[in-house]
């Protein structure tokens, strides 16, 4: 792209001179690590968050990569753990440019079979903490560090709108996410800061293994949607990218869907009949 002052765009990528937090980052094949490779990519400097000893060994390489400036656990359970973690980033960086969320847990006997007869209380109570309300704490911490033109984003499923076999508390949590993000928008939008959501796609990530019925989510997803094929992680992650940077601007409080086409389909095509 061009340099030039007429399109404002910054030399060095779309993102050079930022700073932002990826909170969510599991392995490899992570939408969160799709999104803050193309950030990086783009000029970003980056921070990470991950929750215990496991995941930090996964994680660490990656953060490393990306020569991350800010490694740090966060369980967004707990709301001193929350604190010390955006403490470090208000410590190091003094301002946040921006915020990726990708955090969504429920127990596994939760995501099969009959919501009624398998959402316990417990579990309900947990999903939402951790895969809704997790998203207010965090941009409740990262805006006193954000100034105008900032933004945010979470990662959503279609499971929120629709009902889709298996996904069951997940989707009940995953459209209180949603509502959340409006209503951050709404909070956040007067003082220049954006909040968007991304429906992304099925794709092979940790989460989705761990939903029964997985790969028949994948598979349908590509033979039902528009474009008859799989969500991409460089169409994720390049949302992500407009949404986070200045080419977003006055986008705020949306769900932008990247699946393929597969939320537009009512009913699939019909099987050609052959004599």
């Amino acid at each position: 792209m061009s340099d030039s002052t007429e399109n404002n765009f910054p030399k060095g990528g779309l993102m050079h001179g930022k700073r932002g937090l990826i909170m969510g980052v599991a392995n490899k094949n992570s939408i969160a690590w799709g999104i803050a490779q193309q950030l990086h990519a783009q000029g970003a400097e980056l921070g990470f968050t991950y929750l215990g000893e496991a995941l930090e060994k996964r994680v660490r390489p990656l953060a490393e990569s990306v020569n991350a400036s800010i490694f740090t656990p966060c369980d967004v359970a707990d709301d001193a753990s929350m604190e010390a973690a955006f403490a470090e980033v208000r410590e190091k960086w003094g301002e946040l440019d921006f915020l990726v969320h990708s955090i969504g847990f429920a127990g596994r006997e939760g995501l099969k079979g009959s919501f009624v007869e398998n959402t316990s209380r417990e579990n309900f109570k947990m999903t939402m903490d951790i895969s809704a309300f997790s998203f207010v704490a965090a941009a409740k911490l990262a805006a006193p560090m954000m100034k105008p033109g900032s933004s945010m984003i979470t990662l959503t499923y279609l499971g929120s709108e629709r009902v889709i076999p298996n996904y069951n508390v997940m989707g009940v949590a995953k459209a209180a996410l949603e509502a959340c993000t409006r209503y951050i928008a709404r909070d956040l939008g007067p003082k220049g800061i954006r909040v968007n959501a991304i429906s992304a796609g099925p794709m092979r990530t940790l989460a989705m293994a761990g939903i029964s019925g997985g790969r028949g989510m994948l598979s349908t997803g590509k033979d039902w949607s528009l474009l008859k094929e799989d969500t991409s992680m460089e169409g994720v992650a390049g949302s992500a990218l407009w949404l986070l940077s200045d080419l977003g601007r006055s986008v705020a409080g949306e769900v932008v869907h990247v699946d393929a086409g597969f939320h537009a389909v009512g009913m699939p095509e019909p099987q050609a009949v052959t004599e």
